[in-house]
């Protein structure tokens, strides 16, 4: 976290490893949810429905690792990673279809499909819901993820936080954005359709399929992104967990920040992973303000998406001023006008 980067502590050599393999923790989960946002933008399409996918993934991923208990660890683990890709790529690929279909604006429909899904997750672990917890029937949280699904820890402890190979699938998602986008065909029609789709449609390019391909992909990022998070450390999920899980909105944040980009998406997900744990853990007081620390990440979020966002409007103005500054002088007057 901060005390990783800032060293605002006394006891940073016994710190700085606890606090990178947290901060990693966090940034696997922003680089997905980024990737998942800024495969949109680049089809020309918001969407900020990232957290309701990652929610989706994240109810999958628990109801495959607690029924299939049993299964081998490879199986397993593969089954409940894919469905739970699979369910945030269909829950996203609605927005989509309706996008493409009756022209219903992503950002009003991705915004339901959140209400939905955190409404969704409340039936599940609620009282007597299907994933609620066997051997409680009066606690609203489900059944812990069977050992053969979690997913191996190599830094830290199993079940204490560690740091699972989800670091790997993370930055196993970042090559295969790249990949998509600019090496293949798929990647090139997106790309298309997002500079501008009425040129794209000119061009032989299908709008509608394209727009509802890039948002299933997108949604599937984020779907992702909730069965690393459940089969890495969560393991189990309540139903007051969902109010306050936030890491869909920071993705935003993180694909904006990082140009819509692999390589800037995964810087900005490092940045924000850091924040996310270190504004409330360990940080000295004579450094922030607790009462502070806990909105600090909110704060540079909010700020980031200002200050991107004003870089456009401060370009627009840019421009405009040099083009007012090379207008052309007006022509003379014709010589046989200037005789007469």
């Amino acid at each position: 976290g901060l005390n990783w980067i800032f060293h605002p502590t006394t006891n940073i050599l016994s710190l700085s490893s606890y606090n990178l393999s947290q901060t990693l923790l966090q940034t696997t989960t922003l680089i997905l949810t980024g990737l998942a946002v800024a495969f949109a933008f680049r089809c020309g399409m918001f969407n900020i429905g990232g957290q309701g996918q990652y929610f989706v993934g994240i109810y999958v991923a628990n109801w495959i690792g607690v029924d299939l208990a049993g299964m081998s660890p490879l199986p397993h683990i593969l089954l409940a990673i894919s469905a739970a890709t699979l369910a945030g790529a269909a829950w996203a690929g609605i927005a989509g279809v309706l996008k493409a279909t009756v022209g219903a604006h992503e950002v009003i429909s991705t915004i339901m499909l959140n209400w939905i899904a955190i409404w969704v997750g409340s039936w599940l672990f609620g009282d007597g819901g299907p994933l609620q917890n066997s051997t409680q029937a009066f606690v609203p949280v489900s059944n812990t993820v069977s050992k053969s699904a979690q997913l191996p820890v190599f830094w830290g402890a199993q079940g204490f936080q560690g740091l699972d190979i989800g670091i790997f699938i993370a930055l196993g998602a970042l090559v295969v954005f790249w990949a998509l986008i600019n090496r293949t065909t798929l990647g090139y029609e997106v790309r298309a359709v997002g500079f501008n789709p009425d040129a794209a449609a000119y061009g032989g390019i299908n709008v509608k399929k394209n727009l509802i391909r890039a948002m299933a992909i997108s949604g599937a990022f984020a779907g992702l992104a909730g069965a690393v998070d459940m089969l890495g450390y969560l393991y189990h999920y309540g139903q007051a967990d969902i109010p306050f899980s936030q890491v869909g909105f920071l993705g935003i944040a993180v694909a904006l920040l990082g140009r819509n980009t692999a390589l800037g998406t995964l810087f900005g997900a490092l940045l924000f992973g850091s924040l996310l744990f270190g504004t409330t853990h360990g940080l000295s007081s004579n450094v922030i303000q607790p009462e502070l620390a806990g909105n600090l990440t909110y704060i540079i979020e909010g700020l980031v998406v200002l200050f991107v966002g004003a870089d456009v409007l401060i370009l627009y103005v840019w421009n405009s001023r040099k083009k007012v500054r090379r207008k052309p002088p007006a022509e003379p007057a014709k010589s046989a006008e200037a005789a007469a």
